[in-house]
């Protein structure tokens, strides 16, 4: 009898372990997500079916590319049965993004087995901006200086003077030559060491607003095409543009600055905290960065100061 007692408590306990509502979930998913629709941030996965996706209700992804002085988002969002969510899924079969979250209606057809939302909890939502003037050459070696409690470089080098310091500014001396074009010849070996000094004054090109000596600014040597593009000025093209030719001292000022655009990287990032799903074994979750360069990537156009 009492072998037949022990056999029968086995047999309960392995019906148990069987049993579908007694289960373990981990989150494990890639470092990224997406977005789409009236935002909504979501991540997938094929092996096994699951999602994750968090809603935010009467916002949008504009929201979070507005960053302050020191150029950081932040903001937290609570998660309610009436409000935002964050929901945990799995599937039949691997779900499609654009049909599972990116269409008003969804179809039909997708097969949810589970479909369990967070009773509770928040979504911090961090946006990092940087900025560069996407020359090459690292803003540490661009006299960026160090970074005030603010966010700011109030110490930042500004060698032509025109309100734009130099680890922003694609022409860094004001010659309307842009930096690139002036071979500055970073690496990671030498660093600037055998960047162009076309004068031989120890002024590397990108920095010497008068790159042959002559006496007559770069940005001036422009007595065949008077358009704010000294590289197409070319008296003798055995030498180059006039603005490294020394023998040509034409002089036809400048009127302008040539356009100054600045590369912009948002970086955005979502960690989940105080997670309530049943079986659920962790309550936080960093939810990755935001795949998206469409979004992540932009340009603005910096205003230099004609002098």
């Amino acid at each position: 009898m009492q072998r037949l007692l022990y056999i029968l408590m086995i047999g309960i306990l392995c019906y148990s372990c069987d049993d579908g509502d007694v289960f373990e979930v981990t989150l494990e998913f890639d470092d990224t997500f997406e977005t789409c629709g009236s935002l909504v941030l979501f991540k997938t996965k094929d092996s096994p079916p699951e999602s994750l996706s968090i809603q935010l209700q009467g916002r949008t992804i504009d929201e979070f590319l507005e960053v302050g002085d020191d150029n950081v988002f932040t903001q937290t969002y609570e998660f309610s049965s009436n409000s935002n969510a964050f929901n945990y899924r799995t599937y039949s079969t691997a779900p499609d993004p654009d049909f599972v979250f990116c269409n008003d209606i969804p179809p039909a057809n997708i097969d949810i087995i589970v479909d369990s939302e967070s009773s509770s909890g928040t979504a911090t939502v961090t946006t990092i901006l940087v900025e560069d003037d996407d020359d090459g050459i690292p803003a540490d070696l661009e006299g960026r200086g160090a970074q005030a409690e603010d966010g700011s470089y109030p110490d930042a080098i500004d060698t032509d003077n025109d309100g734009i310091p130099n680890y922003l500014d694609v022409d860094d001396d004001g010659d309307n030559v842009l930096t690139t074009a002036e071979n500055p010849e970073y690496t990671e070996e030498d660093g600037l060491a055998n960047a162009q000094d076309t004068d031989n004054d120890g002024i590397p090109d990108y920095l010497d607003n008068d790159d042959d000596d002559d006496g007559i600014p770069t940005r001036d040597e422009e007595s065949i095409n008077a358009d704010n593009n000294p590289l197409n000025d070319v008296t003798n093209p055995d030498i180059g543009a006039d603005y490294l030719n020394d023998e040509v001292m034409i002089s036809v000022p400048a009127t302008a600055f040539i356009e100054h655009p600045i590369q912009q990287t948002y970086t955005i990032s979502i960690f989940v905290e105080n997670i309530q799903i049943p079986n659920l074994t962790q309550d936080e979750l960093d939810f990755g960065t935001l795949n998206d360069s469409s979004i992540t990537n932009d340009t603005r156009i910096g205003e230099p100061v004609f002098n």
